[in-house]
């Protein structure tokens, strides 16, 4: 089976930066894209970043065009999420998922496999 775990989360500050990693494991691993979302209280799931990860190209919501930064590093399996200049509404349990074809990357429903998840909070 495949494994994502996020790690990386925790308290900053407003103005402040933090960065998320998303490991993946599991022999059947396969994948074409990662993306991050987020799920903040009370709130459905949304789209945060992705990457394509033979070309690494990116794509990224528009709240945080700017402030964050998806890479990742095929030696260690691992996808990070950048996040700088945080914000209060930043704040959510985030999580990463891998899709192993082609699809709708800012979909949550085009992902295969999800990780449990990191929560971020940024007190302002």
């Amino acid at each position: 089976q495949v494994q994502l775990v996020e790690s990386g989360g925790g308290l900053v500050q407003a103005g402040g930066s933090l960065r998320l990693a998303c490991t993946a494991s599991g022999r059947s691993f396969s994948s074409y894209a990662m993306g991050w979302f987020r799920q903040a209280p009370g709130k459905e799931r949304v789209f945060v970043a992705a990457i394509i990860l033979s070309g690494g190209i990116t794509d990224y919501a528009d709240s945080v065009k700017g402030r964050f930064t998806i890479s990742r590093d095929y030696a260690k399996n691992t996808v990070y999420l950048q996040m700088n200049s945080l914000k209060p509404e930043d704040t959510a349990i985030y999580y990463c998922a891998s899709v192993a074809t082609r699809g709708v990357l800012t979909a949550p429903a085009a992902y295969n496999y999800w990780g449990q998840g990191t929560q971020v909070t940024v007190s302002s």
